[in-house]
């Protein structure tokens, strides 16, 4: 038998008043109430009925995701945990995967989202003229990457902040010759990387060491680009005796070239990342630890919100909390003579 509002509120303990705020987004539920909610719903396979309200609204009950890399751990894990707050409250996802040109191109002149969703979820940063025709959709717009921008809900963290974080840590740790891997090969318009790059150069600038365009390789945020990059930083005249990956994936690649040139971490080279990806505590990587999970499902409760108070003014920014996680693959680097 299809589960009910009322089985929900039975196992999770609470009213079925309750169970509908939380699964709709709605303010006056705690995060632990909320989370408890949509687990049982998931399990016991609850989504609520949207047939009668449908024809009150007017409403699709579908909400468009774009993305430009859907098969990458970042936006898959945005898109699932997003697509869990949707679907708990009954509504479909209509994705749209967006990586190359072409298709991005074709996707902003035709906007077949149009009528088609109430409401849009973007994980690729538009440019003026995108963000102007997804406006002109007259629905609610939400995100979970890069900046504020005009009639975007924005769900995020602090780049730069981040990356100082850990790139100090590996200067407070003595390292002078510290390199770093980017993601400049990013998505259109990607400023992620721009922000971590400015930010890890104020930090060398703070501390007195000098810039070394040789310490800088693209890892394209991927285990392999990684790995590449770090095989590059290696064979500069004087290699990096410490590195920070924009991305615990490419910092993934770079322990695995070290480990292919005999190299020890972090004896002979410290590694820091960014994401704190599921995998990182299993390779005991010190990384700085970003909600990613908790973005994709907060982006989706704002636009449910949005939806069901369409006159209460939306949020501009929501800045998520970051941290420095620390393990096994930072350290003092070794007397060795000038670094």
């Amino acid at each position: 038998m299809t589960a009910s509002i009322n089985d929900v509120a039975r196992a999770a303990g609470v009213s079925t008043s309750t169970v509908s705020r939380a699964l709709r987004g709605r303010p006056g539920v705690s995060e632990e109430v909320r989370d408890r909610i949509s687990d049982v719903a998931a399990q016991l396979g609850y989504t609520a009925s949207r047939s009668a309200s449908s024809l009150a609204s007017g409403r699709t009950y579908t909400i468009g995701v774009l993305v430009p890399y859907v098969g990458r751990w970042f936006f898959g894990t945005v898109l699932d945990s997003a697509e869990k707050v949707f679907s708990a409250a009954g509504y479909d996802v209509l994705l749209y995967n967006l990586g190359s040109p072409e298709t991005r191109k074709r996707f902003f002149t035709k906007l077949p989202v149009r009528k088609r969703v109430d409401a849009v979820l973007t994980l690729l940063i538009p440019d003026e003229e995108e963000s102007a025709a997804l406006r002109s959709l007259g629905v609610p717009l939400a995100t979970t990457v890069g900046g504020t921008r005009p009639g975007f809900s924005v769900v995020g963290i602090d780049d730069r902040a981040g990356t100082e974080s850990a790139v100090r840590h590996l200067v407070n740790l003595g390292h002078r010759r510290i390199g770093m891997i980017s993601g400049a090969s990013g998505p259109l318009h990607w400023t992620t990387p721009v922000e971590r790059r400015n930010a890890y150069l104020d930090v060398l600038a703070d501390a007195g060491i000098e810039h070394d365009a040789a310490l800088e390789a693209d890892g394209d945020y991927t285990v392999d680009g990684g790995e590449r990059a770090m095989t590059e930083l290696l064979a500069a005249v004087r290699p990096p005796t410490a590195v920070f990956a924009q991305s615990d994936e490419m910092a993934m690649g770079a322990l695995r070239a070290l480990r292919r040139h005999r190299l020890k971490v972090p004896e002979d080279v410290s590694v820091v990342g960014f994401d704190d990806h599921e995998l990182a505590d299993v390779v005991g990587l010190t990384t700085v630890a970003q909600p990613v999970a908790e973005q994709g499902a907060e982006a989706a409760r704002l636009l449910l919100r949005r939806l069901d108070e369409p006159d209460a003014e939306p949020p501009g920014h929501v800045q998520m909390p970051i941290r420095l996680v620390l393990r096994e693959t930072t350290a003092p680097p070794r007397p060795r003579g000038p670094q």
